[in-house]
């Protein structure tokens, strides 16, 4: 892999980044990447592009396109993508790790909490207000993404037809990323100009990376090169689980962790909502590292914590270690699990970057592939838009019987109530965030520290006298 190296400044302005100030960056983002992959694209776009104007709108379009069709958590390998873009191979493993270390370490804190304890109130009331700003970012970046990726008639129609596919068919995630792709490919040769892929909106010329330039000299692919990281990355990835296979037995908790997570890495399209079922399944009925109704628990936490979704994973880890460890402590044995299957979680998403991305830099300017793309990424708009609802839905119109416990709700017909607590934070998040240009950061603090308020207000209320 290549020594870490500076992007070749723009020409136009003479401005570079420096490796300093990106590492600064991705750190940050890393305790506030808040909201999905939708959220945490929207920050990334807003932060990078419009914002730093490190790379440009067209750029980062056609980055996000590559890590739309990867097995994975898209956000972290969009990061890395930029990251190494910007800085050569450190500046991607920088990028990577960071976007995923501060959620890491919160969601084995938490982990540890609930196998403990058994449960965790003390930040219920805070994960109350989180779920109404999650909300919000993912509306918001609905919106703000498909105003920049839906550039004709055409493309609204396929993020249109998208969305019902996945609300009403239940059409999978990947089978319709596959099929735009293919609709893409056909229209882009016969109407070139209504699959034509989207310029941009944003800054382009001034940016660091332009739209126009070449690929600088570590983004040229070679077979050589290439071999080099394909041996490199699966020796990195699979090196340590190895190690941990021949050190535990091939039966233990911790092995069987290590060669299912690294399968279920290969088979994340579509995001980590699109493979929980299976391992929901694996982890309660095939290998009883779960009791029914657990891994819900674990999505909350992985909703309300930053970093990808698929973070889930180590949760599942650290129960089903605990809860089977042979000859080890059971936090000790937790730990270790929840290592392993982060390790085997990530590890491959930057041979992906690594490997491909070289590639996709190359096939840039090809207009075929380009019309493919964009339309991927319409349709992806159609699939968060559906999400956007599907949170909203279970976020401010709870069941009836989950509403029952909150204070201001006002009941609706097929078994819904509306919450309006939820809805007027959610709603002035989205306001702020859309309308006055609010950071994330406030956003997420703001809810979070409304919905502590509120329950406190509540228990005070309650509390006899």
């Amino acid at each position: 892999m290549e020594a870490e190296g500076p992007h070749e400044p723009n020409p136009g302005t003479g401005r570079r980044v420096r490796f300093r100030d990106a590492f600064l960056f991705w750190l940050k983002l890393g305790f506030i990447n808040f909201g999905g992959p939708t959220g945490q694209i929207a920050v990334m776009h807003q932060e990078i592009v419009e914002r730093r104007r490190w790379v440009s709108d067209a750029r980062f379009l056609h980055a996000l396109n590559y890590c739309m069709l990867l097995p994975g958590p898209e956000a972290q390998q969009l990061a890395v993508y930029v990251g190494w873009l910007l800085h050569r191979a450190m500046g991607g493993l920088v990028a990577g790790i960071l976007f995923v270390l501060p959620g890491s370490l919160l969601m084995l804190a938490l982990s540890w909490l609930y196998a403990v304890h058994g449960d965790v109130p003390s930040i219920a009331a805070i994960f109350y207000g989180l779920r109404a700003a999650v909300t919000a970012i993912v509306a918001a970046a609905a919106i703000r993404i498909g105003s920049r990726a839906l550039g004709s008639r055409a493309l609204t129609l396929v993020a249109a037809a998208a969305f019902a596919g996945i609300s009403f068919l239940g059409i999978p995630f990947p089978w319709i990323v596959i099929g735009a792709g293919l609709l893409g490919l056909a229209g882009g040769l016969r109407w070139p100009e209504a699959f034509a892929a989207a310029t941009g909106h944003g800054p382009g010329g001034d940016a660091v990376v332009r739209d126009d330039e070449p690929a600088p000299a570590h983004a040229r692919p070679s077979l050589r090169r290439a071999l080099g990281v394909l041996l490199g990355g699966l020796i990195a990835w699979w090196g340590p689980l190895g190690a941990l296979v021949a050190w535990r037995g091939p039966e233990d908790v911790l092995s069987r962790e290590a060669v299912f997570f690294s399968k279920a890495a290969m088979v994340t399209f579509g995001g980590a909502y699109a493979v929980l079922a299976y391992i929901n399944q694996a982890a309660v009925e095939t290998y009883g590292w779960l009791e029914p109704g657990q891994m819900i628990a674990g999505l909350g936490l992985a909703e309300s914590t930053p970093g990808p979704l698929i973070l889930v994973t180590q949760f599942v880890g650290f129960l089903g270690a605990h809860r089977h460890a042979t000859g080890l402590d059971p936090v000790l044995a937790g730990v270790l699990g929840s290592a392993v299957t982060t390790w085997a979680t990530f590890a491959p998403c930057f041979l992906w970057i690594f490997l491909g991305a070289p590639f996709i830099e190359r096939l840039r300017g090809n207009r075929h592939l380009a019309a493919a793309l964009s339309t991927i990424t319409a349709s992806v708009v159609g699939v968060i838009l559906s999400l956007a609802v599907v949170l909203g839905a279970h976020t401010l119109f709870p069941p009836a019987s989950e509403a029952a416990r909150e204070a201001l709700t006002v009941p609706l017909a097929w078994g819904r109530s509306a919450d309006l607590f939820s809805l007027a934070v959610a709603s002035a998040g989205f306001l702020g965030i859309w309308r006055k240009r609010w950071g994330v950061i406030p956003v997420v603090l703001g809810s979070a520290a409304a919905g502590l308020a509120w329950r406190l207000c509540l228990a005070a209320l309650a509390a006899p006298e």
